[in-house]
């Protein structure tokens, strides 16, 4: 019987189907579920590769793997991984494959934990990291306050001194370092500028007075030209007064261009030249006054008693005193070099000047075209043409 069932066996596959319901136990089926009692109740799988016919590692009823003939069918039934080798009326061996080792999901409390951990390093690596520039602007702020702090001190104490110092001159109770040369200089510079500033102003109201008159000139120019071609009986009187006319605006357009060079330089000379030497001037003078601010705070450390917080306060104030001193010093001598600058470059700039608008003048009120004209090639004076000032139309577009 068993010779005609693993005969049955290898030729045919046994239907299990996939919820291991058998239905009715045929003779086939019944060896089906002897097989499945024996890998149940069998040996582990996990850890027997091979389990050849029998249970429990007894011998008895085993069938010989070697006697083996024939072609051998491969059956699968559907659970745990087994495969049954049989052939024909032989025996039969079941051969276990391991299944894939299932996917375990990690718990979600572990997960947090980990998470949490790493939130935890990566916050306290940050946090250093913060800190550490945190105290590193912390201390570039710091840096900069004192800085700032040190710097107002210093203003403070220097302009409280300097009011001091200027009170006391005021009212005649401070002493006053005088240069008289150079104060003098000083005070004429001053003056001079004065003047000039007037020259200037009555030069350009004149520049202003003549323009206006030539242009008035031209119109009239052109009236008088007009009224010849439409008037045959004054055509000739029209003519000559028109042709005069013209003549007139020509040569004011000439002195207009030699005024407006004088008026040019002489701004020059005053509103650049004169105000740079004045500004150097402001900055001797207050020289001067930290100067004498500091030599009086000496002169009266000097006579206070003797100890060691006052010899240490006469320590820093002779040290600021030589500062300002030596300062004081270097302003007076720049002061004094472009004071000889100034009035050197002044009688070159006016000699030429007054030159040019004397000449212009009388060759003008002279009526003689030539003169005037000679006198702007003399200084190199170039008109413009009517049209120059306005843009042309490629740098309008």
């Amino acid at each position: 019987m068993t010779d005609g069932i693993m005969s049955k066996a290898a030729t045919m596959e046994i239907p299990i189907n996939g919820n291991g319901d058998t239905g009715t136990l045929t003779e086939d089926e019944s060896l089906e579920q002897d097989l499945q009692q024996v890998m149940v109740s069998g040996p582990n799988l996990n850890e027997t590769s091979i389990v050849s016919g029998g249970y429990g590692g007894t011998t008895e009823g085993i069938i010989p793997t070697s006697t083996i003939k024939g072609p051998a069918v491969q059956y699968n039934p559907s659970f745990l991984g087994l495969r049954v080798f049989c052939a024909q009326g032989q025996g039969f061996h079941v051969k276990y494959h391991s299944p894939r080792r299932p996917f375990i999901s990690p718990s979600k409390s572990a997960a947090s934990r980990i998470a949490s951990q790493a939130d935890m390093s990566s916050g306290s690596s940050m946090h250093q990291c913060h800190s550490n520039s945190s105290m590193t602007s912390e201390e570039l702020s710091r840096g900069l306050a004192i800085e700032k702090f040190d710097s107002v001190k210093k203003w403070g104490i220097n302009t409280y001194k300097c009011t001091k110092q200027m009170i006391s001159e005021r009212f005649g109770r401070g002493s006053r370092t005088v240069d008289l040369e150079l104060e003098t200089q000083i005070e004429l510079l001053r003056d001079t500028k004065r003047k000039y500033e007037s020259i200037l102003q009555l030069a350009r109201s004149l520049t202003n007075h003549f323009y206006n008159m030539v242009q008035t000139q031209r119109a009239l120019g052109d009236a008088f030209s007009d009224l010849s071609q439409k008037s045959p009986e004054l055509q000739e009187e029209f003519g000559y007064n028109a042709e005069t006319q013209k003549l007139l605006c020509k040569n004011g357009e000439t002195l207009l261009g030699a005024v407006n060079f004088f008026v040019s330089s002489i701004n020059t000379l005053v509103n650049k030249t004169m105000e740079d030497t004045l500004m150097t001037v402001k900055l001797y003078e207050t020289a001067r006054l930290e100067y004498d601010a500091y030599r009086s705070d000496l002169e009266e450390l000097n006579l206070c008693p003797r100890d060691a917080t006052t010899l240490s306060r006469i320590d820093l104030a002779q040290q600021n005193f030589h500062t300002h001193k030596e300062k004081y010093e270097k302003l007076r001598a720049d002061v004094a070099i472009k004071l000889k600058f100034l009035e050197e470059n002044k009688i070159k700039v006016m000699h030429k000047q007054l030159l040019l608008f004397h000449n212009a003048i009388s060759a003008y009120f002279a009526g003689n075209q030539q003169q005037l004209e000679q006198t702007l090639k003399q200084f190199n004076i170039k008109l413009k043409s009517p049209g120059s000032d306005k843009p042309s139309w490629l740098e309008e577009q």
